[in-house]
């Protein structure tokens, strides 16, 4: 089948899209789709057969991501705030396509994200936080998601490790146990589910006293926690035990819900959720 055209109105115009499906999604597609970006209408891409070359596309990122996966739509966040442009290759996890041998050799660990700048004689990096800090050392020649001061980089440093050790890995475990796990195991849902509130504590404790986790500013510090607290809020844990986040939580739901109103935030996580609402 040959390439077929389709307008794409509710994705951003600084990005292009590709989405990679198995063959077995694939019966009632075209092996393409793609039209050429505008400033108001981005392209995206579906593709059957994954390429990890030098794109040329001719934006300055590749990200290799997934739909659903907050670490990606992070990322993606960061690279929007700073006016950098890339294109997102979302993978099929049930295929398994980010097991591709190709794909190992750029990231060892076969998981989402990993970024490609294009920019930078195509310097390969994965684990989001690392790029997050990457992106900011340099291309964030203001300073506006990071800080300067010595001790404020070690506190930035000391969020971001506790959001990749702290926050995602038991975040995913609810996701996982609740819904990807064959078996049903209760205790094990119950205890990530309540690790989830003990992170939210561990914010609250903070936010109760500060309105920004470092430097009195929003930084990728605040930013690397906004997609996965999202998830956790209306999904992970909503209803659990009479959860209520701005009751139970009002300092982080009010630091929140104004990372929420963050442009590229925003952004991400309304095309995150125009794009499962799709697939």
């Amino acid at each position: 089948m040959g390439p077929f055209r389709q307008q794409v109105n509710d994705l951003e115009p600084n990005m292009v899209y590709k989405y990679r499906d198995s063959q077995s999604h694939m019966s009632s597609l075209s092996n393409s789709l793609s039209l050429p970006s505008t400033p108001h209408r981005p392209t995206f891409l579906l593709a059957i057969t994954p390429s990890y070359s030098n794109m040329s596309h001719g934006k300055q990122f590749t990200l290799y991501t997934h739909i659903s996966g907050p670490n990606g739509w992070k990322v993606a966040s960061v690279l929007e705030e700073l006016g950098l442009t890339f294109e997102s290759v979302f993978f099929n996890f049930q295929a398994a396509e980010q097991k591709n041998a190709d794909y190992l050799k750029l990231n060892p660990n076969g998981r989402i994200p990993t970024i490609v700048d294009h920019g930078n004689n195509d310097f390969v990096l994965w684990e989001s936080d690392a790029i997050l800090l990457y992106l900011v050392d340099r291309y964030d020649k203001e300073k506006r998601l990071t800080v300067t001061d010595e001790r404020e980089k070690y506190q930035l440093l000391q969020w971001l490790f506790f959001q990749s050790s702290g926050q995602g890995p038991y975040f995913g475990q609810v996701a996982w146990f609740t819904i990807y796990h064959a078996e049903k195991i209760p205790s094990a849902i119950e205890r990530y589910k309540r690790e989830i509130l003990r992170v939210f504590g561990v914010l609250e404790a903070v936010l109760s006293k500060q309105d920004w986790l470092v430097g009195g500013k929003v930084t990728i510090a605040d930013i690397s926690f906004a997609t996965w607290n999202n998830l956790a809020i209306n999904n992970l844990v909503a209803g659990f035990e009479g959860f209520d986040f701005e009751k139970d939580f009002p300092a982080t739901a009010a630091w929140h819900n104004k990372l929420l109103a963050i442009p590229s935030v925003k952004s991400v996580i309304d095309q995150r959720a125009a794009m499962l609402q799709k697939h």
